[in-house]
């Protein structure tokens, strides 16, 4: 016994180095592709960024429903939300004052409320089902046409505003370079994201295996373990960029990883048990975890606005506010 609680120890503190380190790769890629590619780090971030660390709830829902658990995959979504703004967000904004852009309140965070609430009238009925999927794979078309569309109008000011060198000097202008000083090309950003990606995922997962372990030896209940450590596990990445994004100055992506990956919990993750196992949810994920959903995001929304609007920043104070919704919830779900 002794020997292997040391074992899965050693797993668990490689584990945190491979998110540290998977983290800072992953990043650096993300950023040094927003530079090669000509778009704003806060599009990566509400896009590759949001859709790598969300790959794990991604996985691990589908499976949930091919078993199904409906509640589980909905849980995990819900749960990952309110991670996701309530502690990765809170812990940045408490060592970073972070600065929303402009365009968040005027896209991403409607698109966000959009989502959550479109979201809340699908489950009001406490069933989940195909139509509620089409609706919610519907939604995510129409999203993802929206961005590139955006993508597109955003391609023909630059080619509209002269010759390339001006061009070049007006993306320079809006997208900050990587740490390095010298140039990365684009399959270089790719691999760097591909690797960080792997890294966080294998890191979050073996670190959730070994502490699962370690808790059932120690004669921990499957459902403290559910609501606590793979809880934790599968929003490891989030964090762990997040963090990243803020202590090297990457704010834009910041934000956009914690907006993204709450909109894509939602859409990519709730389909998967309204297609694949169907059926009736308990009162309570709706009416305590969705509302406590709603409200970090209304309280984000509301935050993001006065910051963009009054030329503030979202401070400590927001970070400590995020950080106790998030525990009023955890204390009152417990």
């Amino acid at each position: 016994r002794t020997l292997f609680m040391l074992v899965n120890s050693v797993v668990i503190a490689l584990g945190f180095v491979g998110l540290i380190w998977g983290a800072d790769k992953f990043v650096y890629g993300a950023s040094a592709l927003a530079r090669s590619a000509g778009v704003s780090p806060l599009l990566i971030g509400l896009t590759i960024v949001a859709f790598g660390t969300s790959a794990p709830e991604i996985f691990s829902s589908a499976v949930s429903a091919l078993e199904n658990k409906p509640e589980l995959a909905i849980g995990n979504a819900f749960g990952s939300n309110l991670f996701n703004i309530g502690v990765a967000l809170g812990v940045a904004a408490i060592l970073r004052p972070l600065t929303p852009p402009k365009s968040l309140v005027k896209k991403e965070i409607p698109a966000l409320l959009l989502v959550t609430f479109v979201t809340g009238a699908l489950l009001f009925d406490l069933f989940v089902g195909f139509f509620d999927a089409m609706v919610l794979i519907a939604l995510t078309a129409f999203l993802g046409y929206k961005i590139l569309s955006n993508k597109a109008s955003r391609l023909e000011l630059i080619a509209e505003a002269g010759d390339a060198g001006e061009a070049g000097q007006a993306n320079d202008e809006a997208i900050p370079a990587p740490d390095e000083t010298e140039p990365v090309k684009a399959w270089q950003a790719i691999a760097y994201l591909v690797l960080g990606l792997i890294l966080l995922i294998v890191s979050a997962e073996a670190l959730v295996a070994a502490a699962s372990a370690i808790a059932e030896t120690l004669g921990v209940s499957e459902a403290v373990i559910g609501l606590t450590i793979v809880a934790l596990g599968t929003s490891l990445p989030e964090l762990a960029a997040s963090i990243t994004c803020v202590l090297k100055g990457h704010y834009d992506l910041a934000i956009g990883n914690i907006v993204g990956s709450n909109i894509l919990n939602l859409l990519a993750v709730l389909p998967f048990p309204g297609l694949l196992s169907p059926g009736l949810i308990q009162a309570p994920l709706l009416f305590r975890d969705y509302a406590a959903v709603t409200l970090l995001t209304l309280v984000l929304s509301a935050f993001c606005y006065y910051a963009v609007t009054r030329g503030k920043q979202l401070g400590r104070l927001s970070g400590v506010l995020f950080l106790s919704v998030y525990c009023g919830w955890f204390a009152i779900m417990l």
